[in-house]
Protein backbone atom coordinates (compact mmCIF):
# COMPACT_ATOMS: atom_id res chain seq x y z
CA UNK A 1 0.00 0.00 0.00
CA UNK A 2 2.99 2.52 1.03
CA UNK A 3 4.64 1.95 -2.21
CA UNK A 4 1.70 2.19 -4.62
CA UNK A 5 0.97 5.54 -2.73
CA UNK A 6 4.18 6.49 -2.98
CA UNK A 7 4.37 6.30 -6.91
CA UNK A 8 0.71 7.95 -7.33
CA UNK A 9 2.44 10.50 -5.15
CA UNK A 10 5.25 11.18 -7.72
CA UNK A 11 2.57 10.79 -10.42
CA UNK A 12 0.44 13.68 -9.23
CA UNK A 13 3.74 15.75 -8.49
CA UNK A 14 4.69 15.80 -12.05
CA UNK A 15 1.05 16.04 -13.77
CA UNK A 16 0.58 19.13 -11.38
CA UNK A 17 3.82 20.83 -12.64
CA UNK A 18 3.12 20.14 -16.09
CA UNK A 19 -0.61 21.70 -15.56
CA UNK A 20 0.79 24.63 -14.03
CA UNK A 21 3.03 25.17 -16.72
CA UNK A 22 0.97 24.57 -19.53
CA UNK A 23 -1.95 26.99 -17.94
CA UNK A 24 -1.41 30.09 -19.98
CA UNK A 25 -0.88 33.30 -17.44
CA UNK A 26 -0.40 37.14 -17.99
CA UNK A 27 2.22 36.86 -20.45
CA UNK A 28 0.55 33.16 -22.23
CA UNK A 29 3.14 30.45 -20.52
CA UNK A 30 4.28 27.99 -22.36
CA UNK A 31 0.77 27.40 -23.15
CA UNK A 32 1.27 29.93 -26.00
CA UNK A 33 4.71 28.25 -27.45
CA UNK A 34 1.39 25.66 -28.89
CA UNK A 35 0.17 28.29 -31.29
CA UNK A 36 -3.54 29.21 -29.12
CA UNK A 37 -4.36 26.58 -27.00
CA UNK A 38 -7.29 28.28 -26.21
CA UNK A 39 -8.87 26.99 -28.73
CA UNK A 40 -8.77 23.46 -28.48
CA UNK A 41 -11.62 23.71 -25.89
CA UNK A 42 -13.34 26.59 -27.49
CA UNK A 43 -12.81 30.24 -26.45
CA UNK A 44 -13.13 30.21 -22.75
CA UNK A 45 -13.49 26.46 -22.17
CA UNK A 46 -9.55 25.90 -21.48
CA UNK A 47 -9.19 28.28 -18.81
CA UNK A 48 -12.10 26.50 -16.94
CA UNK A 49 -10.88 23.27 -17.58
CA UNK A 50 -7.47 24.06 -16.72
CA UNK A 51 -8.27 25.55 -13.49
CA UNK A 52 -10.52 22.70 -12.40
CA UNK A 53 -7.87 20.05 -13.71
CA UNK A 54 -5.10 21.99 -11.48
CA UNK A 55 -7.31 22.11 -8.50
CA UNK A 56 -8.38 18.42 -8.35
CA UNK A 57 -4.69 17.65 -9.10
CA UNK A 58 -3.47 19.77 -6.30
CA UNK A 59 -6.46 18.27 -4.00
CA UNK A 60 -4.98 15.06 -4.70
CA UNK A 61 -0.91 16.06 -3.71
CA UNK A 62 -1.97 17.42 -0.45
CA UNK A 63 -3.91 14.41 0.30
CA UNK A 64 -1.50 11.60 -0.60
CA UNK A 65 1.11 13.99 1.32
CA UNK A 66 -1.09 14.00 4.64
CA UNK A 67 -1.88 9.89 4.07
CA UNK A 68 2.09 9.71 3.62
CA UNK A 69 2.99 11.54 6.91
CA UNK A 70 0.31 9.70 8.79
CA UNK A 71 1.37 6.04 7.60
CA UNK A 72 5.09 7.37 8.43
CA UNK A 73 4.65 8.66 11.83
CA UNK A 74 2.22 5.49 12.93
CA UNK A 75 5.49 3.37 12.31
CA UNK A 76 7.52 5.75 15.37
CA UNK A 77 10.82 5.05 13.06
CA UNK A 78 13.49 7.70 13.49
CA UNK A 79 16.89 8.42 11.59
CA UNK A 80 18.73 8.28 14.95
CA UNK A 81 17.68 4.86 16.08
CA UNK A 82 20.87 3.19 15.38
CA UNK A 83 23.15 5.78 16.34
CA UNK A 84 23.06 5.66 20.26
CA UNK A 85 25.16 4.18 22.38
CA UNK A 86 25.25 1.86 25.70
CA UNK A 87 27.93 3.44 27.16
CA UNK A 88 27.39 6.57 29.79
CA UNK A 89 28.39 9.43 28.68
CA UNK A 90 31.70 10.34 30.89
CA UNK A 91 32.38 13.97 32.46
CA UNK A 92 35.42 15.06 33.96
CA UNK A 93 35.42 17.69 36.67
CA UNK A 94 38.02 20.27 37.59
CA UNK A 95 39.22 20.21 41.08
CA UNK A 96 38.69 24.14 41.19
CA UNK A 97 34.60 23.72 40.84
CA UNK A 98 34.86 20.73 43.81
CA UNK A 99 36.18 23.80 45.77
CA UNK A 100 33.63 25.15 48.66
CA UNK A 101 32.46 28.61 47.49
CA UNK A 102 34.45 31.61 48.55
CA UNK A 103 37.67 29.10 48.89
CA UNK A 104 40.18 30.54 46.59
CA UNK A 105 41.23 27.86 43.96
CA UNK A 106 43.96 25.23 44.85
CA UNK A 107 47.23 25.10 43.09
CA UNK A 108 47.65 22.73 40.40
CA UNK A 109 50.06 19.37 41.05
CA UNK A 110 53.41 20.74 41.48
CA UNK A 111 53.62 23.96 41.82
CA UNK A 112 53.75 26.22 44.84
CA UNK A 113 51.32 29.21 45.79
CA UNK A 114 53.22 32.02 46.87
Amino acid sequence: MGTFLIIFHVITCIVLVFVVLIQAGKEGGLGAMSGGSQTVFGSSGGANFFTKFTAVTAALFMATSITLTVIKSGKKTSVFDGSESSAPIETTTSPATNAPAGAAPSAPAGETTK
